[in-house]
């Protein structure tokens, strides 16, 4: 079974739930089990938010700009890729700095999640002038007993 869609959403924190939705009722529909698409969905959910709150200024005519949203279930994986219009990640950097944060603060756990959450992580730039930063990650599949869309 392989199936994809891609969203295109604007930088807005309604959005994060609106795509984490989505993506939970794809994995449900699709069987997948229900630990796997929670641990998906809080990854997913951290990088939308990432990409809302770094993800560039406002667009022309004070729009506050957009951000993409890919998800590829092929076979035994499923690929999640968001990505935004900001500056992106530091030139130079391979992966950004990933460190807990403190216990106290409120905010910086985002990319620690995803790295824990998912079983392959990684953080790019977007080529070009337009540039912007890239994270996806993968995670191995684990299906329902009665998954409709396994083909075995």
């Amino acid at each position: 079974m392989s199936m994809w869609w891609s969203l295109h959403l604007r930088r807005e924190a309604a959005s994060v739930p609106l795509a984490r939705r989505l993506l939970i009722g794809t994995m449900e529909t699709a069987g997948v089990d229900p630990d796997v698409s929670f641990d998906l969905s809080v990854a997913l959910s951290e990088a939308c938010a990432n990409a809302v709150e770094h993800g560039g200024g406002a667009a022309p005519g004070g729009s506050s700009g957009a951000y993409r949203v890919t998800a590829y279930l092929d076979g035994e994986k499923c690929r999640i890729e968001v990505a935004d219009s900001g500056p992106g990640f530091p030139a130079g950097r391979t992966r950004p700095t990933a460190r807990p944060a403190p216990g106290d603060a409120e905010r910086g756990r985002g990319l620690c999640l995803i790295q824990e959450l998912a079983d392959d992580v990684q953080f790019g730039n977007k080529p070009g002038r337009d540039g912007g930063a890239v994270v996806s990650f993968d995670k191995i599949l684990k299906w329902r007993e009665d998954a409709p869309l396994v083909t075995v």
